[in-house]
């Protein structure tokens, strides 16, 4: 189902044929937040904002116009531990992404007069970050986890050493951590691998094989806490998170299928339906399940109404409990199952998400399971199998808890 080549110089590439008009393509780099050291932090994701302001070739705007003008989208993200820009074009203009690409990775100039506007926007994007209290509370939660790890680090990085990057440090850390065997070009659209591959060798077989000389840091131990913080907000808002299964652990998948029942997207999670459905307490109640190539974290996030957050404290420990204590029927079991299951199939029938996800796992796995074969884990998970990874991880010592009132 999916094809691989690696170029002589490192860089690997897949690709998912499909017989869609549009081609979805981006570079994944094995480069993320948790990669910057000391007054670097924020770096990773100034370099995704500055590769689109010009290179050897190209200015700013055309740059821009290249993808847009076709119809095009260009974009960018950068997490804890990659980098990815990625565009999606009618399939006649694959090339253009692909030379655009390669471009920004290993001609960007970063311009003075650019990055100095794009230190603006990047300010305004920490300042809306901060305004959203659901979202910083996770960032303030990973700080109290990891203390001075760099998977502590905002991804943002803070407004002060933005504002005082230059390109010369934004170059140095490219040098360094951009190199040909981090990189993975992933591609689903409607394109011949012998095309694909003719690609990618005209626009980046060139550069040299390069390995880089960086290693992470082992993440620290996990420690519980419990915390208030006043932040005056309307309403409580509640973290409760504990280590969970790392990216390359065999109970991920069981621990993935036990985290969707608790508080997956489906409006019959269990936390759903215990806090929101029969008490009111809250508009939002999820979970949320991030591994790490060295570590893990599984978030339980709701903002309730004030007065709500004990008892609605109370009610996550129950259901948790419920998880810990009591195995699932073989009909809870299956049905979980076939949800977990539709809900992959789902994600993966956008183009621009399996796109995404083949490139990530293709980068650390280097290897892509279908979604028959993801399938078929997810209904090997015993019921046996939840009950033990929830006593495993989900010990209520082992939670940790923040608040912002």
């Amino acid at each position: 189902m999916y094809f691989t080549h690696t170029l002589s110089n490192g860089i690997r590439i897949i690709l998912r044929q499909n017989h869609s008009c549009v081609t979805h393509a981006g570079v994944y780099i094995n480069i993320g937040s948790r990669d910057e050291q000391g007054p670097e932090q924020g770096i990773a994701h100034f370099i995704e904002h500055s590769l689109f302001k010009g290179t050897d070739h190209r200015r700013a705007g055309h740059i821009r116009n290249r993808i847009d003008g076709v119809g095009g989208e260009l974009d960018a993200f950068t997490t804890k531990e990659e980098t990815c820009i990625y565009a999606s074009v009618l399939s006649a203009h694959l090339e253009r992404c692909l030379e655009l690409f390669a471009d920004v990775l290993f001609h960007s100039t970063f311009p003075e007069h650019e990055i100095e506007k794009e230190k603006d926007v990047v300010i305004e994007e920490i300042n809306l970050y901060k305004d959203t209290p659901s979202d910083l509370i996770y960032d303030d939660f990973e700080e109290m986890i990891f203390g001075e790890h760099p998977l502590a680090h905002n991804i943002l990085g803070s407004k002060k050493n933005v504002r005082r990057f230059t390109p010369e440090e934004l170059h140095g850390f490219m040098q360094r951590n951009y190199t040909t065997d981090r990189m993975v070009v992933t591609v689903v659209g409607d394109v011949e691998p012998r095309r694909l591959v003719h690609l990618c060798e005209r626009y980046f077989a060139d550069y040299p094989l390069e390995s880089s000389a960086a290693q992470r840091d082992q993440a620290p131990s996990y420690r519980a806490f419990r915390t208030s913080v006043n932040k005056r907000t309307h309403q409580v808002h509640l973290l409760a998170g504990c280590e969970a299964p790392t990216l390359f652990s065999p109970d991920k998948t069981a621990f993935t299928l036990l985290g969707n029942i608790l508080g997956g997207p489906a409006m019959n999670s269990r936390l759903n339906v215990s806090v929101r459905e029969k008490q009111g307490f809250c508009y939002t109640i999820e979970s949320q399940y991030v591994p790490f190539s060295d570590a893990g974290m599984f978030y339980i996030y709701a903002g309730v109404e004030s007065g709500a957050a004990e008892h609605s404290t109370e009610l996550i420990l129950n259901e948790l409990r419920r998880l810990r204590e009591t195995p699932l029927t073989d009909r809870q079991l299956h049905a979980a199952q076939q949800q977990l299951v539709g809900q992959m199939a789902i994600n993966n029938e956008l183009s621009l998400n399996e796109m995404q996800s083949i490139g990530k796992a293709f980068l650390n796995f280097e290897h892509v399971d279908t979604l028959e074969e993801m399938s078929r884990d997810v209904m090997a998970v015993t019921a046996a199998d939840l009950q033990e990874v929830a006593q495993r991880y989900l010990a209520e010592e082992k939670l940790s808890y923040l608040y912002y009132k």
